[in-house]
């Protein structure tokens, strides 16, 4: 098979960038299409690959502010010429499963959600964002735009995969499509559980500072239970959130990945306040013999077992935070049970399914082609 990726933007490494490395490993030959690349802010695995950036790559400013084209993306991936691949694998949370492909060609999406600032919470995200008065004003006709384009665009794959039931389901309700589950993949192995000695007394966040990963409600319970908690991340919010640490808090910044596995290691729980699609920092600290306290909506329902690999919270607010946390100092946890129970996401299981999804669903397109 003659087979091309892609992706949205590479202009930082985050989940669908690391999903996007893995893509890579199954099909080193394929090119990866996208709308912007910044190659100084990824890593340098992404220097040996065939990066092909859409017109917006010469736009000014595009590499560091790709948002203010978000009206323009949609031209983006349809200006791609994909006509000479058999197979085309989108990996998408926005506009990359819109690229246009031949009826002999198997396009197959891994969508990690559909557009979530046109479908769900747009009003926080775009608040966030600090628009402008005038902005605002034509606001609804933008995302009213964008709704129609993305519900088109979501026509177009030949197979739709999610990255969880939660986000299958969504995909039914605003697509009217059925997909199929196939979880992101962590590297398990990287992780393992700390011996008793080496753990310490603090509860840990992983987390972008970003409105819907709430981290501010982290921070306001263990202010109030006066618990330690580190914080590692960065984002838009970091300002404010740092304003809202009490003297229990500790903000570590951005750390390298060998650094979070230490701390997940050592750590008392995780700390899982928002809701995710999916929630790789779960999966990660469960590999690590770390459980999870989760806010129980969204992908930390698929991966956090209650009482095995940690406990939920049923309310979204800092008391029912604080009650789960004093639950969780009643509770004993095994480690090698959490890592066991990890293995369902490693990596190889993401690659098995996704190699033979794309072999099946290749053969039967030529079928259907050829009929």
């Amino acid at each position: 098979m003659k087979v091309a990726l892609v992706h949205e933007w590479l202009t930082n490494m985050a989940g669908s960038e690391r999903v996007l490395v893995h893509l890579y490993a199954l099909f080193p030959e394929a090119p990866i299409y996208t709308s912007v690349y910044a190659p100084a802010q990824m890593p340098p695995v992404f220097r040996q690959m065939d990066i092909r950036p859409s017109f917006l790559q010469r736009w000014p400013g595009a590499k560091r502010h790709w948002r203010r084209y978000l009206l323009l993306m949609p031209l983006a991936f349809e200006s791609f010429d994909l006509s000479g691949y058999e197979v085309v694998i989108s990996n998408s949370h926005a506009c990359a499963k819109g690229v246009l492909t031949r009826p002999e060609t198997c396009h197959i999406c891994y969508c990690y959600t559909p557009m979530r600032y046109v479908w769900d919470f747009y009003p926080t995200y775009l608040r966030s964002e600090e628009i402008g008065k005038a902005v605002r004003q034509v606001l609804p006709l933008v995302l009213h735009y964008l709704r129609l384009w993305d519900y088109c665009a979501a026509q177009r794959p030949d197979v739709l995969v999610a990255i969880s039931r939660h986000v299958q389901r969504r995909i039914k309700k605003h697509y009217r499509r059925e997909a199929r589950v196939i979880y992101p993949p962590v590297e398990v192995s990287s992780f393992w559980p700390a011996e008793p000695v080496e753990r310490e007394d603090y509860f840990l966040v992983v987390s972008r500072f970003v409105g819907y990963k709430r981290v501010d409600l982290a921070l306001e319970a263990f202010n109030r239970l006066r618990l330690p908690l580190r914080v590692v991340g960065y984002g838009p919010e970091e300002r404010q959130l740092r304003r809202l640490a009490g003297e229990t808090v500790e903000f570590l910044g951005w750390q390298p990945d060998e650094t979070v596995r230490d701390l997940y290691r050592r750590a008392r729980a995780l700390i899982f306040p928002g809701e995710e699609d999916f929630g790789l920092t779960p999966v990660e600290a469960m590999a690590a013999g770390t459980p999870v306290i989760a806010y129980a909506r969204g992908g930390a329902c698929e991966t956090v077992v209650e009482g095995v690999t940690g406990l939920f919270f049923r309310e979204q607010t800092p008391e029912a935070l604080m009650e789960a946390v004093e639950r969780f100092s009643q509770c004993e946890f095994d480690p090698s049970t959490l890592h066991r129970h990890a293995l369902k996401f490693d990596r190889t299981v993401f690659q098995e399914a996704m190699q033979q999804l794309v072999q099946q669903s290749w053969e039967a397109h030529q079928l259907t082609v050829n009929q």
